[in-house]
């Protein structure tokens, strides 16, 4: 068991390391820091936004009409959690695409299928990493969402903001894990990236394919919708299904990456 974290260890940092040593990734980040950025003070201060809303409500009130309650900070981090699980779906797949096209064009992936170490601790390991590089994209995010709500009438239950960031980290991994199997069956970035990008929309969206379709079949598709579990996060609910779900995507991007290094090995046998 020792040698198995080793192993995993080993391939995490330097996987890690690559990330951080590519341009390619920093640009990434800056693109995704600019437009969270961007879409927090749309949310916040735009004129169609939470703050001016709150202002045309004062004025109703003052005129002694009214209105329903409206959570302020709620309604902003369901809002923005949406945001950036939607900017997500355009990130993943591009952090995804190198993960084993990179291997198979520096001649590496031959010595991973014929080396000792298990494959599902080679594919373990570089899906830490890039989970752990999408988190630190993340956190700076959610550092101004902190400052945001710091100053809001109620204080902002810490749940919400840790079962929305659960939300997004559980999102992310499963997308990267199902990113990496398709990463190990191409040379080509763009055609990975491409079929993550469309395995993503899918997922994404069946829960509205899976309304025309009747019976058992479109609960089921229903019940495989991405955005849907998502959502639930987004709203503050720790839904043990949805967690289960986005494990099980997790897990089988991690199985069906393995058996595809696997099957590179019998070939070059």
């Amino acid at each position: 068991m020792r040698t198995v974290l080793g192993n995993v260890l080993a391939i995490y940092r330097r996987e890690l390391q690559s990330y951080l040593a590519s341009p390619l990734a920093y640009v990434i980040a800056a693109i995704f820091w600019l437009l969270g950025g961007f879409f927090l003070v749309v949310i916040l201060f735009s004129p169609e936004g939470l703050l001016a809303q709150v202002a045309r409500r004062d004025q109703v009130l003052q005129m002694g009409m009214t209105l329903p309650p409206l959570d302020v900070a709620y309604e902003f981090l369901q809002g923005y959690f949406g945001v950036i699980g939607s900017l997500s779906m355009f990130v993943l797949p591009i952090l995804s695409m190198g993960l084993y096209t990179e291997e198979r064009k520096q001649g590496t992936l031959e010595l991973l299928a014929t080396s000792p170490v298990m494959n599902w601790v080679v594919a373990l390991g570089k899906l830490l990493a890039v989970v752990t590089f999408y988190i630190g994209m993340v956190l700076p995010l959610m550092l101004c969402v902190a400052i945001a709500l710091g100053t809001a009438e109620p204080a902002v239950s810490p749940n919400l903001l840790l079962v929305g960031n659960l939300g997004l980290i559980l999102l992310a991994a499963s997308v990267l894990s199902l990113g990496m199997f398709l990463s190990s069956l191409t040379s080509s970035t763009v055609v990975a990236a491409i079929l993550t990008f469309a395995l993503v929309i899918f997922l994404w969206i069946v829960d509205a394919l899976a309304r025309a379709v009747p019976g058992w079949l479109g609960d089921a598709l229903n019940h495989l919708s991405m955005l849907q579990h998502f959502n639930g996060f987004t709203q503050g609910i720790l839904d043990t299904s949805s967690v289960v779900l986005f494990v099980s995507y997790g897990l089988l991007g991690l199985f069906l990456t393995a058996q595809s290094i696997e099957a590179l090995r019998f070939q070059r046998n």
